[in-house]
């Protein structure tokens, strides 16, 4: 199912690690440090890392001000996509999206019921696109972030993957946004 194209050449990503908790410091952030780890195994670089509050402004912000950036191609987040009163991640993410990615969610929670079974349906992970970089939303723990990872980020942050990849059409993801401007002149 995964195939590596060895005559193309691995391409880093700069990435950076939000997690989303009212109660985790990043000592003792399990989930961020299991995302940081595989993302920098796999030969990509930490652009950044924080921890931000069960907060809808205060993830948009981190969120925004990443996506913003050039020096960021990819933002992943972990934590905020149960169901309680606290947990708004999706929310504070989803209306930046310019375009959503459903196959995300839909092969996360495939992987996901492999391992837990029903209880995938209490994650709400989503993905998307802002400002031309990819934002994937996580659950807060680490098995999650791993089954993400290990199963669909690993492989689709990867220039070699076949037949075909996120990163190859990273150059196109604000195509959009020109034509846009084009019109507006």
């Amino acid at each position: 199912m995964h195939r590596i194209d060895d005559s193309r050449p691995f391409v880093p990503l700069n990435i950076a690690v939000l997690t989303v908790s009212d109660t985790r410091s990043l000592e003792e952030d399990r989930s961020g440090s299991t995302l940081v780890a595989r993302l920098q195994e796999a030969g990509h670089r930490l652009a950044d890392r924080a921890i931000v509050t069960d907060d809808v402004e205060k993830i948009r912000a981190a969120v925004k001000a990443w996506t913003a950036s050039p020096d960021v191609d990819v933002v992943i987040t972990t934590g905020g996509t149960g169901f309680t009163g606290r947990d708004v991640t999706p929310e504070a993410i989803e209306p930046l999206f310019e375009k959503k990615m459903d196959g995300f969610s839909e092969v996360f929670h495939r992987i996901s019921y492999d391992k837990i079974g029903t209880s995938t349906i209490q994650s709400r992970a989503t993905g998307g696109v802002i400002d031309a970089t990819y934002v994937f939303v996580l659950p807060g723990s680490p098995g999650a972030c791993k089954d993400a990872w290990d199963g669909i980020l690993k492989w689709q942050l990867d220039y070699r993957h076949m037949p075909c990849n996120f990163v190859e059409i990273m150059p196109r993801l604000d195509e959009h946004l020109k034509r846009g401007k084009l019109r507006e002149a």
